[in-house]
């Protein structure tokens, strides 16, 4: 049994913003291979599943998504290196894509959240690069994350999401 998580904030005010890279991710994932997400409401998260591999998007916001992830870990017994954690990361070149066996939260809240309630580092995660640091600078670290993607970086987003599909279906393999 495998689990891939994306990490993001829910509500549509949220769609398409840095900090939901992951939520995106899986959506894209999803339109693939024609699947639709199911509510998992004991767990605070939305899912599907394909052959052993659940996918979800925990509900919760993004500094506290470690409750849904360790909440589905813990029923399904799913082994800590079977986990797939997909997260924005603002110190990565835009869409540049860094796979980590484990690692630290590298400042990423989600990722703290995570090892908070894993209790441990020692997951793979898949870092997105979501860099501007132009952008960054002006507009400050939280208006950044939570800010939308710029029309240049909409443009590259497609393939970008299809490297990113490819990597999970490796993982799920």
């Amino acid at each position: 049994m495998k689990l891939i998580v994306g990490l993001g904030n829910p509500g549509n005010m949220y769609n398409f913003t840095r900090h939901n890279t992951g939520f995106l991710a899986l959506d894209f994932y999803t339109k693939i291979k024609k699947v639709d997400w199911e509510k998992a409401d004991k767990y605070d998260a939305k899912y599907f599943r394909l052959g052993d591999t659940f996918f979800i998007k925990p509900q919760t916001f993004y500094n506290d998504v470690g409750k849904s992830i360790a909440a589905f870990k813990n029923f399904y017994k799913i082994k800590n290196e079977d986990i797939l954690v997909i997260c924005d990361d603002f110190n990565l070149e835009f869409g540049k894509i860094r796979l980590r066996e484990k690692g630290s939260a590298g400042g990423n809240n989600g990722l703290k959240s995570t090892i908070e309630h894993l209790g441990t580092e020692a997951f793979p995660r898949l870092r997105i690069g979501t860099a501007n640091d132009a952008l960054r600078r002006k507009i400050g670290d939280t208006d950044f994350v939570l800010g939308k993607f710029t029309a240049e970086e909409r443009e590259k987003l497609p393939e970008i999401l299809r490297e990113i599909a490819a990597k999970l279906d490796d993982f799920s393999a």
